[in-house]
C-alpha cells in the first residue's frame, strides 16, 4: 500500500463531531499514524464533516501534517478516494480505506474494487498487516510525506509563475549532488533499478547484494543523484552504474525518477559525465535495452549526442543483449538551471 485514507468519526477518533463529541486520539492510533509515515506510507483523509471544523481538531491533536490532500466534505467517500489516488497519480490498487460505517466500505469497494477496505476494529492491527509493510524502508522513506507535501507547493508555485520554464527553474534555486554510494543508500539505489521503468535505460534490477559488491570494485562507479531547492528535497532521484576500462568508460546503467524529468535532470547529468569522461581522454558507451516503457530514456541518450556508430572501444565492453551507444565526449557549459555539487571521477 502506498497510502491509508482515513475515516474520521468513530474511526480515527471514537466520536462524531456533529453530534457535538470532543474528539480524543489513543496512544494506540497516534502509533499507527506515526509507525506508517515512517514507512514511508503516505496518509489522507475522507471524511463526512464541515471541513473546517475537522482540520482544527486534526491540529489540536497535533497530527494534521501526517494528512496529504485531505478530503473532508459532504460527498460519496468513493469520489473522494479517487480523487486522492488520482492527485498522488497513485493505481486505485495501492490505496487503502479504513471506516467503521459497513455502508461507506461497501460503497468504496463497488466504485473501486482494488481499494482495499479495512474495518475501524483492525486499526490496530496494520502495521502488523504485510500490506503496511514494505519489503525495505530506504532513506528516502521517512521523508516520503515532506517531499510530496514540497511537491504540492512547487506545483502551486509553478501555476502562479507568469515567466518562461527556465526562469521558473532558475527561481526553484535547485541543487543537484551527484555522490558515491554509501551503504546505507544501497536499498534506494536497489529501489531505483527495480520501480524507475520509463526513465530506466537497461530495464535490468541490480539486487543489494550486487551493489554491495561493486561499491568495493575499483573497476566501478555505483553514484547516486539527489536533488534540492527551495521548497525542500527531491530525495534520491537518479543512479548510475559505470564500468571503467583503459580507453572508456562503460554506463551500464541510468535511472532517474519521472519525477524530475520536467527539470532537466537527466540532460544534466549526462553532460557532467561526459565532462568526467573528456577529461580523462575516454569515450563512453551507454548500454541501452529498449522496453515497452523507455523510450524517453534512448530519446534523452540521442539528444546528448550518443549514436550507434561504430568505435574500436567497444571492444573492452562486455555487456551482451544490449545495444551500445556510443559517444567521444566534449566539455559543455554549466548548467544554467541548477547547481552542480558532484565528486569527481578522474
Amino acid at each position: 500500500m502506498k497510502c491509508l485514507v482515513w475515516d474520521l468519526d468513530n474511526t480515527l477518533w471514537p466520536v462524531t463531531l456533529l453530534e457535538g463529541g470532543e474528539p480524543t486520539l489513543s496512544a494506540e492510533i497516534r502509533a499507527v499514524i506515526v509507525g506508517l509515515d515512517a514507512r514511508g506510507i503516505l496518509q489522507s483523509v475522507a471524511s463526512r464533516n464541515d471541513h473546517d471544523h475537522a482540520w482544527e481538531w486534526l491540529e489540536k491533536l497535533g497530527v494534521a501534517e501526517y494528512f496529504v490532500l485531505p478530503h473532508i466534505g459532504w460527498g460519496p467517500k468513493s469520489e473522494s478516494v479517487r480523487a486522492i489516488a488520482d492527485q498522488l497519480n497513485f493505481a486505485p490498487g495501492t490505496i487503502a480505506f479504513i471506516d467503521d460505517q459497513p455502508t461507506e466500505r461497501a460503497e468504496v469497494a463497488y466504485h473501486l474494487p482494488e481499494v482495499r477496505c479495512y474495518d475501524a476494529t483492525q486499526v490496530t492491527e496494520l502495521l502488523g498487516l504485510p500490506d503496511f509493510t514494505p519489503t525495505t524502508v530506504t532513506a528516502d522513506s521517512a521523508r516520503r510525506r515532506e517531499m510530496y507535501q514540497a511537491g504540492f507547493k512547487r506545483d502551486e508555485a509553478r501555476a502562479s509563475y507568469s515567466g518562461a520554464d527556465e526562469e521558473f527553474l532558475r527561481s526553484l534555486e535547485l541543487v543537484m549532488t551527484i555522490g558515491r554510494a554509501t551503504e546505507y543508500e544501497l536499498a534506494r539505489v536497489e529501489e531505483l533499478t527495480l520501480r524507475t521503468s520509463q526513465m530506466n535505460a537497461t530495464g535490468v534490477h541490480y539486487s543489494d547484494e550486487t551493489l554491495r559488491g561493486l561499491l568495493t570494485d575499483s573497476t566501478h562507479e555505483v553514484l547516486v543523484v539527489s536533488l534540492d531547492d527551495r521548497f525542500g528535497t527531491h530525495g534520491a532521484v537518479g543512479v548510475l552504474l559505470l564500468e571503467k576500462h583503459a580507453d572508456v568508460w562503460n554506463l551500464k546503467l541510468l535511472a532517474t525518477s519521472c519525477r524530475v524529468v520536467a527539470f532537466g535532470a537527466g540532460t544534466v547529468l549526462l553532460h557532467w559525465l561526459a565532462d568526467q569522461a573528456a577529461a580523462a581522454g575516454v569515450h563512453l558507451v551507454a548500454d541501452f535495452r529498449k522496453t515497452d516503457r523507455n523510450r524517453m530514456m534512448e530519446l534523452a541518450y540521442r539528444f546528448a549526442g550518443f549514436g550507434s556508430q561504430d568505435c574500436a572501444c567497444i571492444a573492452s565492453v562486455s555487456t551482451a543483449d544490449v545495444q551500445h551507444l556510443h559517444l567521444v565526449p566534449e566539455r559543455h557549459d554549466a548548467p544554467t538551471t541548477m547547481r552542480l555539487d558532484a565528486v569527481s571521477l578522474g
